[in-house]
């Protein structure tokens, strides 16, 4: 399965890592994913989620 959250798309993003002599190698920088049961009233029933922390805490905030 791949990294990508799926309530908001979001996936992973390049960057460096930098050393102390400035050397630049490249790092993947992955989301942070965590699977939850969300309570669907539209549905009536549970959907598992494979969803970003960034978007759990703005879901839980607007209930």
């Amino acid at each position: 399965m791949s990294k990508i959250c799926q309530m908001t798309g979001k996936k992973s993003n390049n960057g460096y890592t930098i050393s102390h002599s400035h050397t630049r190698t490249k790092k993947k920088q992955e989301v942070n994913l965590q699977n939850k049961k969300i309570w669907s009233y539209k549905k009536n029933k549970w959907i598992k989620l494979r969803i970003s922390t960034k978007a759990l805490k703005s879901f839980y905030k607007l209930n």
